[in-house]
């Protein structure tokens, strides 16, 4: 019975393991493959043998010589690794104590919170491209930006935009569009909290800030740990924003100053330069790993199940 049960889970699961080893699994062990190879061309499937050059080249360590001249790829460490992590660092913690303190307030008045979930949902199924349209159009040289702080004609998103106000504009965005989903997370956790420890709370007459940090970050824990994971990963792997913002060609066509990781990895796809992207990909994937690797350690002693 046991025996026949295993054949009937193992069928149940084909269609989804099938996709996965398509999709995900393949894709995945192709990439890694291609970043060890010299030369590769993926049209012909060929390549000039292994080598590990290719990681080099991504962090700009070895150079290729051209009429005597050694050329070296800086765009990763100049601009799409800083890039990265100024979204990373900035946008994840920003994000996540803004939709933690929106859910808070929404929680504390329940006739009002049905309708205020719905509103803040609406950013999370809108297209990111539509929004980042929206926003390209607040951060133009004549949006209503510059309009409120009365600089008509100052550079956000343009070519002739500074590093600064690029990645502010960004940012913005990023977190803007964040927050929906961060939301509807904490205040599911936040319905699951009993009440008696807020009763007791009142009882021992406490702050609300101190309720706060004391009891409801605590109790919400897993549910901050899940937003934090799923944030730090989206975060890094962060290109529809650039895109929606800016267009397919807009970081390429000049400016840099919103190159990301996952946009060089693109544009060198591009480029016929498929053992780069996928050198940086692998680079980014270890990356990922050893982070989110880092953060379920630290949960072991913060987290509260």
């Amino acid at each position: 019975m046991i025996k026949k049960n295993n054949w009937k889970a193992w069928l149940y699961l084909a269609p989804i393991i099938i996709l996965m080893a398509v999709f995900t699994f393949y894709p995945l062990i192709s990439t890694i493959g291609i970043a060890f190879l010299k030369n590769y061309n993926y049209l012909t499937q060929t390549s000039d043998g292994f080598t590990f050059d290719n990681f080099g080249m991504v962090l700009g360590l070895v150079g290729t010589e051209y009429q005597g001249t050694t050329y070296y790829m800086t765009d990763v460490i100049k601009y799409a690794i800083p890039n990265t992590l100024i979204i990373v660092f900035v946008t994840v913690p920003l994000s996540t104590i803004i939709a933690l303190l929106i859910s808070v307030g929404l929680n504390a008045i329940p006739w009002f919170k049905k309708i205020m979930q719905t509103i803040f949902f609406v950013p999370y199924v809108t297209n990111a491209i539509a929004v980042g349209m929206v926003f390209a159009v607040l951060f133009d040289y004549e949006g209503i930006i510059n309009y409120i702080i009365g600089q008509p004609g100052t550079p956000w998103i343009d070519l002739g935009a500074s590093q600064t106000r690029a990645m502010f504009a960004l940012c913005v965005y990023i977190i803007w569009h964040a927050l929906p989903f961060k939301i509807l997370i904490f205040l599911s956790g936040l319905a699951g909290i009993d009440k008696q420890y807020y009763d007791a709370a009142k009882i021992d007459c406490a702050g609300k800030w101190r309720t706060l940090t004391k009891i409801t970050v605590p109790l919400l824990s897993p549910q901050i740990l899940y937003v934090l994971i799923t944030s730090f990963i989206g975060a890094f792997k962060e290109y529809t924003a650039v895109v929606g913002l800016i267009g397919r060609q807009g970081t390429s066509a000049g400016s840099k100053n919103m190159y990301t990781v996952v946009y060089y990895i693109y544009d060198t796809i591009g480029n016929n330069q498929v053992q780069y992207g996928s050198a940086a990909a692998v680079l980014l994937f270890l990356v990922i790993l050893a982070f989110t690797a880092l953060q379920f350690w630290v949960s072991k002693k913060r987290v509260y199940y």
